[in-house]
């Protein structure tokens, strides 16, 4: 089997809350810059990849598939396990590449045989898109995956 490719995830979005933080880099701090509805809460730490630039012109996004939440700012080392080729559709009606990578941190002792996308449950990657599909629309955009990418397809989109 191949190395995996290993990156650094910082977090914006903890694991089980509902607030959105948004790491500004001008001042080198985080905002918060929204609250999530009732009942809708980030499966997963959510974050970036710092040094990278997406479509839409912020560093890449990444789900960080771990047992338990971190904290805004905590940086952790993943093995790329993938990622969720997707289509954003603002609500101007622009659509764009919105990709989420996906990561396992390196310490992970709940995931330590996830090295691709399909080692992962389907009902996780199909929680994933729900979660996404369902946060975009609360904010009047449309999120669609067009493709699940396995480990070595998303490490071919990283700079």
């Amino acid at each position: 089997m191949e190395q995996p490719k290993l990156i650094t995830a910082m977090v914006e979005c903890p694991k089980g809350h509902h607030q959105k933080f948004d790491f500004d880099l001008r001042e080198q701090r985080f905002r918060l810059s929204k609250v999530l509805p009732a009942g809708l809460v980030f499966p997963f730490d959510f974050g970036m990849i710092p040094g990278t630039k997406g479509e839409d012109g912020d560093p890449l996004d990444i789900i960080v598939i771990a047992e338990s939440a971190t904290f805004p700012g905590c940086l952790i080392e993943c093995r790329l396990i993938g990622a969720l080729q997707a289509e954003q559709t603002e609500r101007d009606g622009q659509t764009m590449r919105n990709d989420r990578f996906l990561g396992v941190p390196t310490v992970s002792q709940q995931f330590p045989d996830i090295h691709t996308i399909t080692d992962l449950p389907d009902n996780i990657i199909d929680q994933l898109e729900h979660f996404f599909r369902n946060y975009n629309q609360q904010a009047g955009k449309a999120f669609r995956v067009i493709a699940r990418l396995n480990a070595e397809e998303a490490a071919a989109l990283l700079p």
